[in-house]
């Protein structure tokens, strides 16, 4: 096992490599540690007309006191309708350049995620979501960085509206100079060969351990660019694509109050895990689950390092993880209970 390992690792190295000089993470992404900031702006008057809000001007106070000139936009698809978030996702837009003193030096424009619900134990969800993202970073470089943050949310008067977790997302092209290539803007819709067959194993295996399938790593929406909830990076050519997932909330894992299976797909249930990797990747999966089996110590340690997670939120976490570790626990039994299920 610990060769094979070895060599899922080696394979990560070597298409890496391949595609350029590796860099390091900017200033915001290369520390875990939480953030404490201050966001002010006219939040209220942007939440209350989403569909047609236009950017509204704030401030960021960093946590070394320097205040950032920003503007802030609502994001997202589902999560910005009210009848699903008391509190949209937002777009944060630096309108003068950062210091170098700020950990946002360098940065022009972050998704912020926030929470949904007003109350707050809602924020779990939130912290669930951040959990993933810092758990694929264990298994490949090849994924977006997070950042949570604490934040004191004022109105555009300045007075205090409330204090709640929220968590920046890395920007594509950050992911892929770190990775030394450039980001991938394809067509509606790629070919499979195209895709890197390592990563998208990874890709499946991954989405599969949270019961995600709010996804397409080949494939947009009709008239958009690809993909869905997945962005590209590498040549457009047979082989060379990396898809990197995003946005985890209709996950089972997480559990979001608002998450239901898609209507094509033959569950009941977002908690149910249907595997979607494809059947020429099934010889890297099966190195990519051993992989994941090796780390598993690392995930469930930084799930269970996640600030303000609540006891039975991370047990309940744990125990759903730990469903997919066991139908991994060998190649005979990953190939009998995941990968059978793959898509042609």
């Amino acid at each position: 096992m610990r060769i094979a390992i070895v060599s899922a690792m080696a394979a990560v190295a070597l298409s890496t490599s391949s595609a350029g000089t590796a860099q390091q993470a900017s200033p915001l992404f290369s520390s875990d540690e939480p953030l404490h900031l201050v966001i002010s702006a006219p939040i209220n008057n942007l939440m209350r007309d989403r569909a047609n809000s236009a950017p509204v001007a704030g401030t960021l106070v960093d946590p070394a006191g320097q205040t950032l000139p920003i503007s802030l936009a609502i994001r997202s698809t589902t999560r910005r309708n009210a009848d699903v978030c008391d509190f949209a996702p937002l777009r944060v837009v630096f309108t003068g350049r950062p210091p170098a003193t700020s950990p946002f030096a360098g940065q022009s424009k972050l998704k912020l995620v926030t929470h949904c619900g007003s109350s707050p134990g809602a924020q779990q969800y939130e912290l669930l979501e951040y959990a993933a993202y810092r758990m694929l970073n264990q298994l490949t470089p090849r994924s977006f960085r997070v950042r949570l943050a604490n934040i004191d949310y004022r109105d555009g008067n300045g007075r205090p509206m409330m204090t709640r977790y929220g968590f920046f997302i890395e920007d594509l092209k950050d992911v892929a100079r770190r990775n030394g290539t450039k980001p991938s803007h394809g067509p509606e819709r790629i070919p499979a060969n195209f895709l890197n067959p390592t990563d998208a194993a990874r890709y499946a295996l991954f989405e599969h351990m949270i019961a995600n399938h709010d996804w397409s790593m080949r494939a947009g929406a009709a008239g958009k660019d690809c993909c869905h909830n997945a962005e590209l990076i590498g040549a457009l050519a047979p082989g060379a694509v990396t898809p990197i997932p995003y946005d985890f909330d209709y996950s089972g894992y997480v559990g979001a109050p608002y998450a239901v299976p898609p209507e094509q797909m033959s569950i009941s249930s977002v908690k149910q895990r249907f595997y979607r990797g494809y059947c020429a990747h099934n010889p890297q999966a099966l190195v990519v689950a051993r992989q994941m089996l090796a780390a598993k110590p690392q995930m469930l340690g930084v799930l269970a390092q996640t600030p303000g997670l609540e006891p039975r939120t991370l047990q309940r976490a744990t125990s759903f993880l730990n469903g997919f570790f066991n139908d991994i626990a060998s190649d005979e039994i990953t190939s009998a209970k995941v990968l059978k299920r793959c898509a042609a």
